[in-house]
């Protein structure tokens, strides 16, 4: 292992004041292209639904239109809630993607439902899919399913039913397991599954969590040892002072989330500084300032490298959350852009430099 670690990207394709949802794409795709061009290992859409802000509701259709445009660099979903879908359409998804870009789908899973209860209940209307209790089964079924042999289903009447995600597969996406708890720690462990905790989304219990999966782990045919890696929340700039002021537009949006207010497109950079003082929101923010990566590019590479070796991976997911001045064009996201472009600087050129030792 190496003490400077691989670098990834969570997107979840933001809107903010003055975009449409193409200029939002349009701006993720251009970012996406950045990643590959990097060097950066992975690229992965996030599912949510129904917030004003978030234009990541699709996570194969957009993995699609990454793997068309880039070259080298896996993509997948980062996830896909799997009580959203019935199995079999997920496993078909993504088998999909597998044929159009071999050897470079991710497919991450997670449990929870990605929206409000209304939502939730829309997207769940068909029955089945809304079986939470079922979520290993379903899980294992989709491992299953897109195997190049199939699965093979048994009637009531004892007949053997054959399935299969795609006819002919060469090949399958890598599965991985999302987690903010330690429920799909342990099933992951148990699964023989690669884990993901949702480190940018809280941070609460990540030490629990990676302790439970890696004690825990059994291994499989594919995942003979436990894999796993961070996500993290990112800001970095040319100076400390820009990378906060970036920041900010985010750090408001997720303190209106977590205050249950309502929410609206994310601000512009202008918007957030000229926001009047709010005591409840101004606390969360300085918690979550202490939690994210904001700064200029060798304060910033310096905590992700620490964040790596503190908690033993070899990769680092950034979710870049750099906000955008309203003078930058409407259909491209330059403070994103600029954020993977100095931590690559920062880290992956040193990475490319000194290998890990395995």
């Amino acid at each position: 292992m190496t003490t400077t670690p691989r670098l990834s990207v969570l997107d979840l394709v933001p809107v903010r004041t003055g975009q449409t949802s193409a200029d939002a794409v349009a701006a993720s795709v251009a970012l996406a292209q950045a990643a590959d061009r990097l060097g950066y290992t992975r690229y992965w859409f996030a599912e949510h639904h129904n917030m004003p802000a978030v234009a990541s509701t699709t996570p194969p259709v957009l993995a699609a239109a990454i793997a068309a445009r880039t070259e080298r660099i896996r993509v997948g979903s980062g996830g896909v809630m799997l009580p959203n879908h019935a199995p079999l359409v997920v496993a078909e998804q993504f088998a999909a993607l597998e044929a159009i870009a071999p050897g470079r789908i991710d497919l991450g899973i997670g449990r929870a439902p990605g929206s409000d209860p209304v939502i939730t209940q829309l997207l769940r209307i068909s029955g089945p899919t809304a079986d939470v209790d079922r979520f290993p089964d379903h899980v294992t079924d989709i491992v299953s399913l897109l195997q190049p042999d199939g699965a093979t289903l048994r009637l009531t009447s004892g007949r053997e039913y054959p399935i299969a995600a795609t006819p002919a597969a060469a090949g399958a996406p890598t599965v991985w397991l999302l987690g903010s708890s330690d429920y799909s720690a342990k099933l992951a462990a148990e699964l023989g599954l690669p884990y993901v905790f949702a480190n940018h989304f809280s941070g609460e219990g990540l030490e629990r969590a990676l302790e439970l999966y890696r004690s825990g782990y059994t291994p499989s045919e594919r995942h003979p040892a436990p894999e796993t890696f961070l996500t993290v929340n990112a800001v970095v700039a040319p100076t400390a002072a820009e990378a906060h002021e970036r920041a900010l537009p985010q750090l408001r949006q997720m303190a209106r989330l977590r205050l249950n207010r309502p929410m609206h497109a994310l601000e512009t950079v202008e918007e957030a500084l000229a926001a009047p003082a709010d005591e409840l929101a101004d606390e969360l923010i300085a918690a979550m300032r202490g939690r994210w990566i904001i700064g200029e590019p060798d304060a910033a590479s310096a905590r992700l490298r620490d964040l790596a070796v503190r908690h033993g991976v070899d990769e680092v997911m950034v979710v870049p959350v750099t906000g955008a001045y309203a003078a930058e064009p409407a259909d491209a996201s330059p403070g994103r852009v600029q954020t993977l472009e100095l931590l690559a600087g920062a880290l992956l050129e040193e990475r490319a430099t000194n290998p890990p030792v395995e």
